[in-house]
């Protein structure tokens, strides 16, 4: 468990000058730790918000429950980081492809049909069960759980590239690189009707359904901003447009709800499509959508990372599918 979390159950002592007066206490803990040597990127603000409520910090040893106190000049505080609790999940042997692996962090093309995680009653062959078979728990402990460290994730129906932490410090660094836009992940589909221009960006605001809370949708008020940049690279009869996608936020089902939203949804999205698999007798196992390219900063080394991976066999076959309607 140590090998998983290093800082467990030390306790991190700083001092308050006169710069954090009045400031937030989650927000001068994310900022100092971050300074300290050998801590960067140990710990998201996310993470020492739950670690407050959760009575991990005091402040002139008094335990202090709320991010939001207010700190003063010369304030004593303590952190004391608690060991990570495992998740009940059972490792599965599935065969992985693993497009890299280092001691840090991982690449894998995940299949289409594979969750990424559990949810719900599906506790089994996942993702995160053959990361946990694969790694041995060699996994980020995420806001106090030992668990596979999924950076982002792909739809059940959507192949493609993955990053995955090995440690704290992976994590933290990748899901910032996420957060700033840095990190790069283009995707590739076939989308029903042809788009007008050639390339062009969709911005929204995207969130829950209030009449179905499965689905996403754009909301004209609420909701996250997310943008897509969209470029195509083959029309086919007229119909069809082979496209290239580039998130540059990562909203839950954003692709598949911008696409559907310019009244060009994904071929084979049940969820979002118009149906239109069954008119033209095309079978799909579901969305039409890859991430075929990931390209990031390696969290240790800083060496930029660039992966690519071949069209997925089940768009080839249905771009020839519709060239000979």
């Amino acid at each position: 468990m140590d090998d998983q979390n290093p800082l467990a159950h030390t306790v991190i002592t700083l001092t308050t000058s006169e710069y954090s007066e009045a400031e937030r206490l989650d927000k001068f803990l994310a900022e100092d730790l971050d300074s300290v040597e050998g801590m960067k990127d140990s710990f998201s603000r996310e993470r020492i918000k739950v670690l407050i409520q959760a009575g991990a910090v005091s402040v002139n040893k008094q335990v202090i429950t709320k991010p939001a106190y207010r700190l003063k000049e010369g304030d004593q505080l303590e952190l004391t980081v608690p060991e990570l609790r495992p998740i009940h999940l059972e490792p599965d042997p599935i065969s992985l492809d693993v497009v890299y692996e280092d001691a840090d962090l991982l690449v894998v093309n995940k299949p289409s049909g594979m969750l990424t995680h559990p949810a719900g009653k599906e506790r089994r062959n996942t993702l995160v069960n053959a990361l946990l078979a694969h790694c041995e728990g060699g996994l980020s402990g995420i806001n106090g759980l030992l668990r596979p460290g999924i950076v982002h994730r792909l739809d059940r129906q959507t192949s493609g590239l993955l990053m995955v932490a090995k440690s704290d410090r992976a994590h933290r660094h990748l899901s910032r690189q996420l957060k700033e836009r840095t990190a790069k992940r283009q995707y590739l589909s076939i989308v029903q009707g042809d788009l007008k221009q050639d390339t062009g960006t969709i911005e929204t605001s995207i969130g829950r359904n209030p009449k179905a809370r499965e689905r996403m949708m754009v909301l004209e008020t609420g909701g996250r901003f997310a943008r897509t940049h969209w470029e195509v690279l083959e029309r086919i009869q007229g119909r069809f447009c082979y496209v290239r996608l580039q998130l540059e936020t990562g909203r839950t089902h954003q692709i598949r709800v911008h696409m559907t939203h310019m009244a060009h949804p994904i071929v084979g999205d049940t969820q979002y499509g118009q149906g239109i698999e069954k008119v033209i007798r095309l079978k799909t196992d579901g969305q039409l959508l890859q991430a075929y390219r990931l390209q990031f900063i390696h969290p240790v080394t800083e060496k930029e990372m660039g992966f690519e991976i071949p069209v997925d066999p089940a768009i080839e076959k249905a771009l020839n599918f519709l060239r000979a309607l």
